[in-house]
């Protein structure tokens, strides 16, 4: 099958070469191709393998760069290269990239040369290369080839001990017996010609017999010859306990290491293989938490917190450990050893406080020098061992605190108070009785830890001050005419403690009527005292209260006096009120008519302040009073007499309207400004004529007729009085 694709490749180069002839010049084409040429076996890179040129075109039309080159090859290899001489001369080299092996691999290869002008003229040649064989030496396979390692057991009896075996490549059927041997003489080896190793001594490790550089060599028919190395190792049998070398048994070390640090380094040695401590494995067997030991390395590090002020470190900071080291592989051998880690203290707790916070209240009379906190009672420090586990207080600073608070001693925690906390005190006032201190609690020891207490310390008031009124008590006077919420005076009670307190007021006694409970009422913030109805002068004059102040801590009275102020709001009242009288006509001017008298009372006015008017019906003034002022009791009298004869009186009936005035003529400290009331009285009158006297009367044009009668006298006075009662004050 390649025969006929190397008939048709070469047909097709036929082809070019005429089609170049046809066009009238030479075409580009490869010299001393194609060709047969031979390569051996196992040849390096760069071999050359064949030299070809290159024919130019009549246009000499320079090759490509990298042309020409290795285009396909059958069967596939990399084996091969095309290295450029010159312009125009070339040659085929090994690649070294794969071997050329005639035993395993194909033996005759067809390369593809392709070339290309940079105008586009191509040529393509076959190249036949052959690999021929060249004998090659003997071969060890696998780990023997690299050299082998041996093991035998101290003490053996000289024997076999390994068969070598290696095969010749140009003996593919291994048919061709290979020959073994040392190369080198050995007292206590030997190997057979077949390949066989065998002792020849007994080996003693400790007597120095530990390991042995053999050299094995092989050699073909042909006398070439290969080598490898055998390297016997002599086992040691483990027949001593190991011993330990380190020196201390006794570790200090600091708490709070972190976690894998190295405490302690335990070293141990094996009598049976001196200074090869990695067949010794270790151990701690005695049970802890706070340890761990490295096996193979025997060094101990920390493997659990150390905490020496809590727990059994703060009892006793002592650990004892039993470490225990074996011999290996087998550990037949063993050894203990006890060791001691003494835990010491450090500085790693800060000063710590229950509280940090305090809020402390002080009365405000405190007496200076009084204890207010001692800040021992809530701080400690967790180390376990002085003077890590001391510290003191820094002195105290803050707002509004300075000269009023201290530490006594310095330093030791207990706040004093030294100043003035007078709640009343104005710069204690603009302090708003509030101070604040920060005081720093801190290790005496390095690093010093510190931790921050705020103590915040407010003044408890007292009740220094009584609650009191601004007088010792108070008088009002009030118009018994004024109307309800009339305001009647004002009350105002302090109390010199601070903070201040609302005041609430009130009526704990006095001021009832008969009507009304109470007629005045407090305003409980303003104390504001009101009229809840119009007071009576003639009923009560003079109101006593007690008047209550009450604040949260205290409460205090004072007397209120209240004047009703009278105004003359009562009218006269007169007996009788109303009153018949029958007179006969012929009396006698300044008579008192039928012994008739007023008699009138004023509740608000003296009796010699009335006076007394006749309002109408006294028709041509028949009739008066006397006397008609300056006294409570006055007498009816017949004023003028009556005329009929002449007609001058028509009327026999009369109907008298009569007034009384108080006038307001009492003077007095109580009594308000002028006034003046009236009362009334009605009187009927009828005129009896003579009996031998005829009257003769038109009424509404009739004339009528008086008949002499002898009848009883009647007479009926009715007499009316009213009286309002008012009061303006």
């Amino acid at each position: 099958m390649y025969r006929g694709e190397l008939s048709k490749m070469q047909g097709a180069v036929f082809l070019l070469v005429l089609l170049g002839a046809m066009s009238g010049r030479e075409m580009l084409h490869l010299v001393h191709l194609p060709a047969t040429t031979t390569v051996a076996e196992n040849s390096p890179p760069e071999t050359p393998v064949h030299k070809f040129s290159v024919n130019l075109s009549a246009s000499l039309s320079p090759v490509i760069p990298g042309w020409p080159l290795i285009i396909n090859t059958s069967p596939l290899t990399d084996a091969f290269k095309v290295n450029w001489l010159s312009d125009t001369d070339f040659e085929v080299v090994t690649t070294g990239t794969e071997q050329l092996d005639f035993e395993t691999g194909p033996n005759i290869f067809d390369l593809q040369i392709y070339v290309k002008d940079d105008v586009g003229v191509t040529d393509l040649q076959i190249l036949t290369v052959q690999v021929t064989d060249v004998n090659e030496p003997p071969q060890f396979q696998g780990n023997l080839a690299k050299g082998l390692d041996l093991y035998i057991l101290e003490g053996a009896n000289p024997g076999f001990l390994y068969q070598v075996e290696a095969f010749d490549p140009e003996d593919t059927s291994r048919n061709i017996p290979l020959h073994y041997f040392l190369i080198f003489h050995s007292v206590n080896f030997s190997m057979s010609a077949n390949g066989t190793l065998f002792s020849t001594t007994e080996f003693d490790f400790e007597a120095g017999h530990k390991s042995f550089h053999l050299v094995a060599g092989v050699r073909d028919s042909q006398g070439l010859e290969a080598s490898t190395t055998l390297h016997v190792n002599i086992v040691n049998v483990n027949d001593e306990i190991p011993r330990f070398t380190s020196p201390a048994r006794v570790y200090t070390i600091s708490e709070e290491l972190v976690s894998g640090t190295i405490v302690a380094n335990i070293t141990a040695e094996d009598p049976d293989d001196k200074g090869f401590t990695g067949f010794l494995l270790y151990s701690i067997t005695t049970p802890n938490r706070y340890f761990v030991i490295n096996q193979l390395t025997g060094t101990i590090q920390v493997a659990h917190r150390l905490d020496r002020d809590a727990g059994e470190l703060r009892q006793n900071p002592s650990i004892s450990l039993e470490v225990l080291v074996k011999d290996r592989p087998s550990g037949g051998q063993e050894n203990r050893m006890q060791i001691t880690f003494i835990v010491e203290d450090i500085n790693d707790n800060p000063a710590m406080c229950t509280k940090t916070t305090f809020s402390i209240m002080v009365p405000e009379r405190e007496a200076k020098g009084t204890l207010l906190l001692d800040l021992n009672k809530f701080c400690f420090d967790d180390d376990s061992k002085a003077p890590n586990n001391q510290f003191n207080f820094t002195t105290p600073s803050g707002v509004g605190s300075s000269g009023r608070f201290s530490q006594d001693p310095a330093g030791s925690g207990k706040i004093v108070l030294i100043g003035d906390l007078d709640y009343e005190n104005s710069s204690n006032l603009a302090a708003g009785n509030k101070y604040t201190m920060i005081i720093q609690v801190q290790d005496v020891a390095p690093p010093y830890y510190k931790n921050n207490i705020h103590i915040y310390i407010c003044t408890k008031p007292e009740n220094e001050f009584p609650l009191a009124f601004d007088r010792p008590s108070y008088v009002f006077e009030v118009s018994e005419l004024r109307p309800a919420r009339t305001r009647v005076g004002l009350v105002h009670a302090t109390d010199k403690d601070f903070p201040q307190s609302s005041i609430m007021y009130s009526i704990s006694m006095g001021g009832a009527s008969l009507q009304y409970p109470n007629i005045f009422w407090i305003n409980p913030q303003t104390g504001e005292l009101q009229l809840v109805t119009k007071a009576d002068y003639e009923t009560t004059p003079i109101y006593i209260l007690r008047i209550q102040a009450t604040n949260v801590e205290d409460s205090s009275s004072v007397t209120v006096t209240v004047n009703i102020l009278g105004e003359n709001d009562e009218k006269p009242i007169c007996t009788p009120n109303s009153y018949f009288l029958a007179i006969p006509m012929d009396l006698k001017v300044g008579t008192n008519i039928q012994n008739f008298k007023l008699t009138c009372t004023d509740l608000d006015s003296s009796p010699r302040s009335f006076r007394y008017s006749m309002g109408p019906g006294n028709i041509n003034s028949h009739f008066t009073f006397s006397p008609n002022a300056g006294s409570n009791v006055t007498s009816l009298l017949l004023a003028t007499r009556f005329d009929c004869a002449s007609g001058l009186d028509k009327i026999w009936d009369y109907k008298l309207l009569v007034y009384i005035t108080d006038d307001n003529l009492l003077s007095g400290r109580k009594k308000a400004q002028a006034h003046v009331e009236t009362g009334t009285v009605t009187l009927s009158i009828s005129v009896i004529p003579h009996p031998t006297t005829a009257v003769t009367t038109t009424a509404r044009g009739e004339e009528r007729r008086y008949v002499p009668c002898l009848v009883p006298l009647f007479v009926a006075v009715t007499v009316v009085g009213f009286c309002l009662l008012s009061c303006t004050k």
